[in-house]
C-alpha cells in the first residue's frame, strides 16, 4: 500500500481530551481513547495541525439548559487558569516526544518537522476567554508560542459574541464585534496571529473581515447551503474569503455536514465530498482544507479516528481530484495562508 497523503489539520480537541478525563492508559503517544494519538496519527498520514486550547465551562457556574442559548461567559482568572494548563500540555506532549512531536510557530517549523518524520502542532485558542482587555496575557502566550485565535467559541466574550448551535437557521444571530474585539483583532493583526472565524456568528464575521489585514480563515466551517446550520458558511461569506484569499477547513462534524443536523455518524464520505467540491467551485482549489474537530465532535463512523483520514482522501481521488489537488487540500493549502498570515 501507498504511503498516505501527507495532511495537515486546521482543528482538534486533543488537548481537552487529555486533561479533562485523564486515564492511566491515555496519553497522546498511543491510546485507545479519543480520536488522535501519534501511533493513529502516523497511520492516517496527520503530519501536524492546530491544537486548539478550548476553555471547558466553569463547574461553580450556572447552567444553561436551552441547547439553542449561549453559554454563560466565563470568568477570565478561570479561564487563564485552565488555558495555562491545555499550554502546558501541549509543551509536555513536545518534551516527551523526544523531538517527534514540535511545537510550531513557523511554517518552516512545520516543514522542518515534516521533512524529519516527526509532528507539529499549532497552539490555538477557541476562544478568548484568557484574554484580558490589556491583552498582557495575550503578549505572554504569543511569546510561548500562541500563533491562532477564534475571539470566542459559542459564547460571549468581551471581545465579542459567539454563534448558538441551531440548525435550519440563518448564524445572523446577535451583535458582532465589541470595542475590545475591535482592538483584538488589531493587536494579533500587528503579531500576525492568525484570527479564526469559525465560531462568529454573521455580525462578528463582517467585523473582522472590516477592521483585519489578513486573510479571512475559517478553521473547521463547512457550507451553509448545504447544512443550514448557525456554524457553516453563507455564499456571501464564502466569496470574502475567497476575495481576501482566505481559506476554509471543512468540519467533520456530522452535525454540520448533513442536512437535516442530525449527530449520526452513520453519515457517508459522499456528504462529506460533498462539502469540498461546493467549496472547491465556490472559492477555489488553493483555499480549501481540512479542519476535522477530532477529539471534539460526532465524525462519521467510515473515517472513525485519524487513522480512517485516507478513507477520505480515497473519496476525494474518486471524485476526481488528482494528486497535485489532493496535497494541496491536505497539506500545501494550509502553508500557503499561513505564510500569507505569519509571513515566510
Amino acid at each position: 500500500m501507498n504511503a498516505p497523503i501527507p495532511v495537515f489539520d486546521g482543528h482538534n480537541d486533543t488537548l481537552l481530551r487529555l486533561i479533562a478525563d485523564p486515564k492511566s492508559d491515555d496519553n497522546f503517544f498511543e491510546s485507545p481513547h479519543g480520536h488522535i494519538d501519534m501511533a493513529r496519527a502516523r497511520a492516517g498520514g496527520l503530519t501536524g495541525g492546530f491544537f486548539a486550547v478550548y476553555i471547558p465551562g466553569d463547574p461553580t457556574a450556572s447552567v444553561v439548559t436551552d441547547r439553542d442559548s449561549l453559554p454563560p461567559a466565563l470568568d477570565q482568572n478561570y479561564s487563564l487558569q485552565m488555558a495555562m494548563k491545555m499550554s502546558a500540555k501541549l509543551f509536555e506532549i513536545e518534551r516527551e516526544s523526544r523531538g517527534d512531536f514540535r511545537v510550531a510557530r513557523t511554517v518552516a517549523d512545520i516543514r522542518a518537522a515534516r521533512a524529519a518524520g516527526a509532528m507539529s502542532g499549532i497552539l490555538h485558542f477557541e476562544g478568548a476567554e484568557a484574554i484580558d482587555k490589556n491583552f498582557e496575557a495575550l503578549e505572554v502566550f504569543y511569546q510561548a508560542g500562541l500563533r491562532s485565535l477564534g475571539p470566542v467559541w459559542s459564547r460571549p466574550t468581551i471581545f465579542a459574541e459567539g454563534v448558538p448551535f441551531r440548525h435550519h437557521a440563518s448564524p445572523d444571530t446577535g451583535p458582532g464585534l465589541t470595542e475590545a474585539g475591535v482592538e483584538l483583532i488589531k493587536a494579533c493583526n500587528q503579531k500576525k496571529i492568525m484570527i479564526d472565524l469559525s465560531h462568529m456568528n454573521e455580525k462578528g464575521f463582517w467585523d473582522v473581515a472590516r477592521v483585519s489585514s489578513q486573510p479571512l480563515v475559517a478553521t473547521h466551517s463547512n457550507v451553509w447551503n448545504l447544512s443550514q446550520s448557525t456554524r457553516n458558511l453563507t455564499d456571501k461569506q464564502l466569496d470574502a474569503i475567497k476575495d481576501s484569499d482566505g481559506m476554509v477547513g471543512l468540519n467533520f462534524a456530522v452535525v454540520f455536514l448533513r442536512q437535516d443536523g442530525k449527530h449520526d455518524a452513520d453519515t457517508p464520505l459522499s456528504t462529506m465530498v460533498d462539502h469540498i467540491d461546493y467549496l472547491v467551485k465556490r472559492i477555489g482549489i488553493d483555499r480549501v482544507g481540512l479542519g476535522s474537530d477530532f477529539d471534539g465532535a460526532t465524525i462519521p463512523s467510515a473515517i472513525g479516528t485519524v487513522a480512517g483520514l485516507p478513507h477520505l482522501v480515497e473519496a476525494l481521488r474518486a471524485r476526481g481530484y488528482g494528486e497535485s489537488e489532493l496535497t494541496k487540500l491536505c497539506f500545501e493549502n494550509w502553508m500557503r495562508v499561513l505564510t500569507a498570515t505569519w509571513g515566510a
